[in-house]
């Protein structure tokens, strides 16, 4: 049985990879510093002691690991700058000694105006924040790793949202986690598009391109399609559908308090960076991964927003 290792496990896109590699028959190992803390999360999972930060001990885990999972970040959005070339340096270290491949979760952060509005697998990356540029720089690093013998796959998606997603838009500026759904505030204009991925589809997708191993290059990139909102509206809508209740006020988000607070929380702030990613329509094409899957994972729109507002205890 081939073996996954999994950094960032309790989170949310990094739970849904590893349940979608249970059932594609991968047994998990996860890396957690409190993992008895953790093993609250899924017992099925073989939780490891270990930091992320620690290349031996991201090394030492990754023993008969043919896959390492890269779905850590620091929380919060804190010192993103310190942490996240080194934690991906651990698993490239871990990756060479034990020969397996990293599969990393892209995001569109990397990307400027100049790409838009479709962004292909070999779009220019030109980023507009710090955060941006972080992510790109943390891909030049796998890139160059490839050159060395270290094997990549680069699955980019747009923002998610499903039952166990944790911090992103939906749960986060959409509605409100916990309670129901009486108004829903979007961050978008009606009439720009917006890429949404639902993660157990995204997570499907991963275990279905490492199924095809033997097929894949030594540094690999993917887009990942997922739910396309052409006009800015087939979101809010669904919410209304899912809730029972047409007449739900949808708020513009409130981006000036957002300014107002930034030099005070670093998480308004890195948000704030975010907002020229919901003034154009913005969709990823998902040509190359059709030619390898033939179809992308897809769950219907209300159904996935109907279980995200499960998981979030709205409904």
């Amino acid at each position: 049985m081939a073996t996954a290792l999994i950094l960032g496990a309790t989170g949310g896109i990094g739970h849904e990879v590893a349940i979608a590699l249970q059932r594609h028959g991968w047994q998990i190992k996860a890396l957690h510093r409190d993992p008895a803390r953790a093993a609250s999360h899924n017992e099925a999972f073989h939780w490891v002691k270990g930091d992320a930060m620690s290349a031996t001990e991201v090394t030492n885990a990754a023993e008969g690991a043919s896959v390492i999972v890269h779905a850590v970040n620091p929380p919060g959005y804190r010192n993103w700058g310190e942490l996240v070339i080194p934690m991906t340096n651990s698993s490239i270290d871990a990756a060479r000694t034990h020969g397996a491949r990293i599969i990393l979760p892209g995001t569109i952060y990397n990307y400027g105006p100049d790409a838009f509005p479709v962004l292909r697998d070999h779009s220019p990356q030109s980023p507009l924040t710090r955060k941006g540029k972080i992510r790109v720089e943390l891909e030049k690093q796998l890139q160059a790793a490839a050159d060395t013998g270290v094997r990549s796959l680069i699955v980019r998606a747009g923002d998610f949202f499903g039952p166990n997603a944790g911090n992103n838009w939906f749960s986060q500026g959409l509605v409100k986690p916990g309670k129901p759904v009486t108004s829903i505030t979007y961050p978008g204009r009606p009439g720009i598009g917006h890429a949404w991925a639902y993660l157990p589809d995204l997570g499907e997708t991963m275990a279905q391109l490492l199924d095809r191993e033997s097929t894949l290059g030594r540094f690999e990139r993917f887009s990942f399609q997922g739910q396309w909102d052409a006009d800015g509206t087939a979101m809010t809508t669904a919410i209304r559908t899912v809730v029972g209740r047409s007449n739900i006020r949808i708020r513009r988000f409130p981006w000036a308090l957002l300014g107002l607070l930034a030099p005070f929380e670093t998480l308004f702030r890195e948000m704030r960076e975010m907002r020229y990613l919901w003034d154009e329509p913005l969709r990823l094409d998902n040509g190359h991964l059709l030619e390898v899957l033939k179809t992308e994972p897809h769950t219907p729109l209300e159904q996935a927003v109907r279980a995200t507002l499960k998981g979030l205890k709205c409904l």
